[in-house]
């Protein structure tokens, strides 16, 4: 069964691919089928992870955190299952 894949909210100002592919969760070792759009938001969460790193707590993290958190909703409604598997 084919689902309908979920477009990138408007405020999603990264990289958009075309094309999916397996990610594995490097903590579980369980790997996920992405499509393009998933990927997208994937690589943008994990790159707003490394980019905060552990400065939580400092003022200049404050606005990608709020990115990253919309980023992290989007995904789970996107694909519940995807989520689960890599980011929760």
């Amino acid at each position: 069964m084919k689902t309908k894949t979920k477009k990138l909210p408007k405020w999603f100002d990264g990289e958009h691919y075309s094309h999916g592919e397996t990610v594995t969760n490097p903590f579980s070792g369980e790997s996920y089928e992405l499509n393009g759009t998933e990927l997208s938001m994937y690589d943008f969460i994990i790159g707003a992870q490394i980019w905060i790193g552990n400065r939580w707590m400092e003022p200049e993290t404050y606005a990608i955190q709020k990115e990253m958190r919309k980023g992290l909703d989007w995904f789970r409604s996107a694909n519940a299952k995807a989520y689960m598997v890599l980011l929760d």
